[in-house]
């Protein structure tokens, strides 16, 4: 599936990815590849990119959105920032 994070200043990740997970306001959840469609408020917390089953990256979030549709996950952050 294709994940962007988007802010409004930047575009912070775009690419293929296995799945993501993501702080939902009432708690984590994962989105994997060929997920139905869903739109989700985000809280403050990580999100875990997982690029395939053995690697990941990791964002930190002040809370958003997400939106699921056609095998395309977006997520909309107000603010956000890689984590090493």
């Amino acid at each position: 599936m294709t994940l962007e994070i988007l802010t409004p200043e930047k575009k912070l990740y775009h690419g293929e990815v296995y799945g993501v997970q993501l702080p939902g306001i009432e708690g984590l959840f994962e989105i994997l590849d060929k997920h139905a469609p869903l739109v989700a408020a985000l809280g403050k917390g990580k999100v875990k990119v997982l690029k395939d089953k053995n690697s990941t990256e990791f964002f930190s979030i002040n809370g958003g959105f997400v939106e699921m549709l056609n095998n395309k996950a977006t997520v909309l952050v107000e603010g956000a920032v890689a984590l090493d």
